[in-house]
């Protein structure tokens, strides 16, 4: 669905991120739309109207990638608040996939990232966190607050109680 539908500014709006692994390699999106333009991220997007988190996450991997993996874990939500336009609500699923040549992607361009390369791949902050606790197999709730231009000022893990940053 390419309609954007007008949205109050500062709700939150409701999306999924797929983490797609072969072995120690992601398949991130170097991205061409805002936020995060030429930033490496997981796939997704927004739910569409009706539609669960379980569903958008098959949708998104299928339209982004062509790929239809065996089975998706969720792995965590990550909440996102801003004084700008960006708040989001976001489901993480993950799913392990055996290697392909990545795909071509309208989004921008999908690239394999090793695990050892995260630290030096242009990704936002939080996905950061976010690996680490899908490398430890832990179930994450993340609740980040960012600047209006999409620093994070602050992550907790809700379920842990413990402040990240």
């Amino acid at each position: 669905m390419d309609k954007e539908i007008a949205f109050p500014h500062g709700l939150k709006r409701s999306g999924v991120m797929v983490v797609l692994q072969s072995g120690n390699r992601y398949l991130l999106l170097k991205r061409n739309k805002p936020p995060y333009v030429g930033i490496y991220t997981p796939i997704g997007g927004k739910l569409e109207p009706y539609e669960d988190p379980y569903s958008a996450a098959v949708r998104e991997t299928w339209e982004e990638t062509g790929i239809r993996p065996a089975g998706f874990r969720y792995a965590g939500v990550v909440v996102e608040t801003s004084p700008g336009s960006y708040n989001w609500q976001c489901n993480i699923y993950h799913a392990e996939i055996p290697y392909q040549e990545a795909p071509p992607c309208d989004e921008g361009e999908l690239a394999w990232i090793r695990d050892d390369r995260l630290s030096e791949a242009p990704i936002p902050e939080i996905d950061h966190y976010m690996f680490a606790y899908l490398s430890a197999g832990r179930r994450f709730a993340f609740n980040a607050i960012f600047d209006e231009n999409l620093n994070l000022l602050e992550l907790t893990e809700e379920q842990e109680g413990k402040r990240l940053k």
